[in-house]
């Protein structure tokens, strides 16, 4: 019996503020669904003002829905480490915690292994001036953020940090993925 259902699979990142990681994700061609979100921490059902507090070991993420058939875990890998700067514990530009740590959340042993590999050949292409410093942590469980962080940027791009920050990574991102783009 043939099913007409589609196959998708999640992939789950930190790569700093998730409002600018939401946002590069939208735009992929094969990605059906991006919510900003909260994981690698211990604390059950956490707030944004209790991670913005540093402890409670969560980073900002965005979980990716996304056709494998289209987009390959390795594609949405490279636009990650094209995206944010993985060379900066802790940091993205003027955020700084735990919180807003480079972290790829693996949902299983292929993901970890794809995830190693590209940071392999990232660091012996000499891509960084500087070591990568982006975790590996198995996903334990995925929080979604409050609805006000939900699509941030297309609702909001407009405010001040959207345009300074968001903006300009996202001019960035077309010009280099423009062929994995909607």
């Amino acid at each position: 019996m043939a099913s007409n259902e589609k196959t998708t699979e999640l992939a789950t990142f930190g790569g700093g503020c998730f409002w600018c990681t939401e946002a590069v994700f939208r735009e992929l061609r094969g990605v059906e669904k991006v919510e900003s979100g909260y994981a690698g921490g211990t604390v059950p059902n956490p707030s944004y003002e209790a991670v913005c507090s540093g402890r409670t070991g969560h980073a900002e993420v965005v979980q990716v829905t996304y056709d494998p058939s289209v987009i390959s875990y390795r594609d949405l890998l490279e636009v990650f480490f094209a995206t944010h700067d993985p060379t900066t514990l802790n940091r993205q530009g003027a955020d700084a915690g735990t919180q807003y740590r480079s972290t790829v959340l693996y949902a299983d042993d292929e993901q970890r292994r794809a995830a190693e590999e590209v940071i392999a050949e990232l660091e012996r292409d000499g891509a960084f001036a500087d070591p990568i410093v982006t975790t590996l942590e198995p996903l334990d469980r995925f929080y979604p953020a409050e609805r006000y962080h939900q699509d941030y940027y297309a609702r909001n791009g407009r405010q001040p940090y959207c345009q300074i920050v968001i903006a300009p990574k996202l001019s960035k991102f077309r010009q280099k993925f423009a062929a994995l783009r909607d």
